[in-house]
């Protein structure tokens, strides 16, 4: 985050509600064009965000006070600066529904403490679809103020130029767009006046107090019921088991019935197409970031996607009426080539130390020398009687080239790891030093720990050489 992006963020933090910056934490970059910084003030939490798109600034955030007037868990934006594209929004914290599933999970045991999370994330989907709707701006919607058929087209040539061409995959271009015609005619059968959340799956959902809390919805647009559930329940890397699908698709029919009665042969029939749209939407980015961007954690969710493809194929009743679709998806879960894209080899593991140049150590990897960077010691406000995480937090992002010499370094270890995983490496080594090996070289150590942690698939062993233990 620049510099001057970072402190319009403080100062508006600091205006508009009243309160004093302690310290700020980077939040390392994800997939999102969005920047985050959680600041950390004497009274409250909370997140500044910049977005340079506008209109979808714009989108979010009027979603957000419509849905907080209907009492759903999403975020209080607590004040907007539309002039500088900068916001402040509620701090959900760090834990992904996502995360939280793997973490819970034994294998394809659910325990019932993770079902009842599960449950409660789809009672309040329901809630945003029907509830959600009423009132609801939809002239704010960004790109589209519906999933009418240009976005279902749009989803399935992504699919098509993306992931079939790319996995050279054979098929009849005409054939194919006269069933991608016929295919949308079909979905398009379905009610579709609700609140279509775009991209419910289980990376935008925020778990607090045990209580799911939502995020990144402003691709919402009005459409049908089952295609957010879909998103949900075949997101490829989640790996729900078909029994918990079933179980958990009978559970939200459940509770829209307390909305209004549903014919649920019907609804299972369109269910089942929103599935393979949002199927073929996922194997599109898949392939649009993995085969063309080559961001190799990308193609492993492709086997799971091929097994999800297999298991859903015998379902689609309609897709007898769509032949040139279906051979082209039986090729896709078929593909000898797609079987062996991405599935996981032993992990390269990443070992990453902190140290003391005045220390005799003999690195074997890459080596980074924080001396370049101002000294906190040398600050008058440092206490070295202090816990140090709040200080020095503030002290490198605000008082020192910090940010600058972490993001040459990101960028150095994403070209590095990428290299290091096509020559099926085991082992990279990652130093950071500076006089005491006790702040700078620990800052940037932890750091780095957390940015590998966050956006590659790869073991991460940190350690500080001296010091015992550093909160990370």
């Amino acid at each position: 985050m620049k510099k001057n992006i970072k402190q319009n963020i403080i100062t508006l933090f600091e205006q508009s509600l009243g309160d004093q910056v302690v310290h700020t934490d980077l939040i390392p970059p994800s997939g999102s064009y969005r920047e985050y910084i959680r600041i950390i003030g004497k009274k409250q939490t909370v997140m500044g965000v910049y977005n340079s798109d506008k209109k979808e600034n714009t989108a979010f955030i009027t979603y957000s006070r419509h849905f907080k007037s209907k009492g759903l868990p999403v975020p209080n934006i607590l004040a907007v600066d539309e002039s500088k594209d900068i916001y402040l929004q509620d701090d959900f914290g760090d834990t992904m529904l996502f995360d939280y599933i793997h973490n819970e999970r034994d294998g394809n045991h659910f325990p019932e403490s993770l079902i009842l999370i599960l449950k409660k994330t789809i009672k309040e989907l329901v809630k945003f679809q029907i509830e959600g709707t009423d009132g609801l701006d939809y002239s704010v919607a960004y790109p589209r103020a519906a999933f009418d058929k240009q976005s279902m087209m749009w989803d399935l040539n992504y699919f098509k130029y993306y992931f079939l061409k790319l996995a050279k995959i054979p098929f009849d271009e005409q054939l194919l767009e006269d069933d991608y015609l016929k295919f949308t005619d079909f979905l398009l059968q379905a009610p579709s006046d609700y609140f279509l959340y775009r991209d419910f799956q289980s990376r935008n959902v925020m778990l607090k107090d045990g209580e799911p809390k939502f995020i990144d919805y402003q691709g919402g647009r009005k459409g049908a019921l089952a295609y957010d559930l879909a998103s949900l329940l075949y997101d490829a890397k989640a790996d729900f088991p078909e029994a918990l699908r079933e179980e958990l698709l009978a559970y939200y029919l459940g509770e829209l019935g307390y909305y209004s009665e549903i014919n649920i042969e019907e609804f299972k029939l369109h269910y089942y197409g929103f599935v393979l749209i949002r199927m073929m939407q996922a194997m599109g980015a898949f392939g649009f970031r993995g085969f063309y961007e080559k961001k190799e954690h990308f193609l492993e969710s492709i086997p799971y996607a091929l097994r999800d493809l297999k298991e859903v194929l015998p379902q689609l009743d309609f897709l007898d009426q769509l032949p040139e679709l279906f051979l082209a998806l039986e090729k896709v879960s078929e593909s000898k080539f797609l079987k062996t894209v991405g599935v996981k080899k032993d992990k390269l593991n990443v070992s990453i130390q902190s140290f003391s140049y005045q220390k005799e150590i003999k690195p074997d990897g890459f080596v980074f020398d924080c001396r370049m960077i101002d000294d906190p010691a040398e600050d008058t406000s440092f206490d070295v009687n202090c816990t140090k995480q709040a200080y020095l937090a503030t002290f490198f992002t605000e008082k020192t080239g910090m940010p600058a010499f972490l993001k040459s370094v990101c960028g150095l270890l994403d070209m590095a790891i990428g290299k290091a995983k096509k020559q099926d490496m085991m082992q990279l080594n990652i130093y950071f030093g500076c006089v005491g090996g006790q702040h700078r070289s620990v800052y940037a150590a932890n750091y780095i720990a957390k940015y590998l942690n966050d956006n590659s698939d790869v073991d991460v062993n940190l350690k500080h050489l001296e010091i015992d233990s550093v909160e990370v």
